[in-house]
């Protein structure tokens, strides 16, 4: 009997412990599963603070690229008028003629006058050297103030006594005060 108690004893301890044992096991898995469903949520959660970033992020760029595309723009409005300016005094010069006693001097050989002076100059009516190398005191005043962009230029840059050497090595003879007029 004793035998048979011992046996006995021995089952329901092995059945004691395998239920414990799948209970444990039970506890566990579910203690994982748990840490899983909470490590799902934490990197759920990471990606979509990432997205928010990454979203914030672009709409930083998207603000950033506006305005340069603004910066562009402005830039192109201004280069775009500096043109219809370049243009506007094109169209408002004489012609040159090929030739001929009414062709205008090549008023840029004077040092300081380059493509637009030249212009403005035309606009004005000067397209000789002759008409600069006769030019008073007075004169010098009263063109140095319609070119107001190049203040004190013709002085500084002596206009007068180049125009009236390109002259003279142009015609042959120096401007005579006779011709002014």
């Amino acid at each position: 009997m004793m035998y048979l108690l011992a046996v006995v004893f021995f089952v329901l301890a092995l059945g004691a412990g395998y239920a414990w044992g799948r209970r444990a096991s039970r506890r566990s898995l579910e203690a994982a599963a748990a840490g899983l469903r909470h490590n799902a949520l934490a990197i759920t959660t990471k990606a979509n603070h990432g997205q928010e970033a990454a979203v914030a992020q672009l709409m930083t760029l998207a603000e950033e690229r506006r305005g340069l595309f603004d910066a562009l723009a402005q830039s192109r409005a201004e280069t775009a008028r500096y043109r219809q300016l370049v243009v506007d005094i094109e169209n408002n010069a004489p012609p040159p003629l090929l030739g001929g006693p009414g062709t205008p001097d090549d008023l840029k050989l004077i040092v300081g006058v380059g493509p637009v002076l030249e212009r403005l100059l035309h606009q004005l009516g000067i397209t000789k050297y002759r008409q600069i190398a006769l030019w008073t005191e007075r004169d010098i005043d009263a063109f140095d103030t319609r070119l107001a962009e190049f203040p004190g230029r013709i002085r500084r840059d002596g206009w007068v006594t180049q125009a009236r050497a390109l002259h003279q090595s142009t015609y042959g003879e120096p401007p005579s005060m006779r011709e002014r007029g």
